[in-house]
Parts: structure tokens; sequence; C-alpha cells
């Protein structure tokens, strides 16, 4: 299936989320926070068939590592999820950058789907 980048400060969501998409045949890879992702991103350079993350964390939130991904990897869909609604509203700003803006708390099966959506849509190559 799939190599997620999975990006969540909150470790019982990422343990929750990880397993999830584990047992859906998805090779999870994950990361604690934005500085910690993008130094994945960055070791494993064009390796992810998607990125998954919270908005908000520490170090480095989820519409920074956005951008910095997108920089990098224009290809890379991307899907972002958050419980705040303000911040919500800034990750849409980013539709030319991310897929979709999941709003927690989500059932499993929302997000089994959005990551399913995700991962159908066709790669976007570097302008």
């Amino acid at each position: 299936m799939a190599r997620i980048l999975l990006t969540e400060d909150d470790d019982s969501v990422r343990t929750f989320i990880r397993r999830a998409l584990e047992l859906d045949g998805h090779a999870v890879i994950e990361a604690c926070d934005g500085l910690d992702a993008l130094a994945a991103l960055q070791h494993m350079e064009f390796s992810f068939d998607l990125l998954v993350s919270d908005i908000i964390m520490p170090e480095m939130d989820g519409i920074a590592l956005a951008h910095a991904a997108r920089a990098r990897h224009a290809d890379l869909p991307i899907v972002l999820m958050t419980g705040y609604a303000d911040r919500r509203e800034a990750a849409e700003e980013l539709r030319t950058v991310v897929l979709e803006v999941i709003p927690k708390p989500f059932t499993l099966a929302d997000f089994r789907h959005a990551v399913s959506r995700a991962l159908r849509q066709p790669r976007r190559s570097a302008a």
C-alpha cells in the first residue's frame, strides 16, 4: 500500500492513527512535530506517498510544515487535522497545497476515507 508520514504531537492520537493506518496495510513513519517531520522528508527524499499532519504542534506547526513539504516535494499529497476552527480556516487558504483538512474529533471511518481519497488523487507535478 502507501508509505505515510504521520505528524502528531499527542502520543495517544498518533498511536491510534498509526495503528489504523497499519491495519489498512500502510507503512507509517511517525513524527512528533513539524521539525521532526521535515527531517524525515529530507532524509527519505521522495519516498512518501502522503503526509498527514496535525496543525497545532510545538516547534513547527502543520501549516508551516505543509509549505516546507510542498517546496521540497511538489507532488506530495497533504492532509491536515485540527480541532481548532480558526486553524482550519487558515489551512483552507492552502487549497493548492493541502488536499483536505479533517476536523477533530473525527471518526476512524471519516479519517480512513480522507486518507483513501488523498491517495487516489493524481500526483501533482512540480511547476
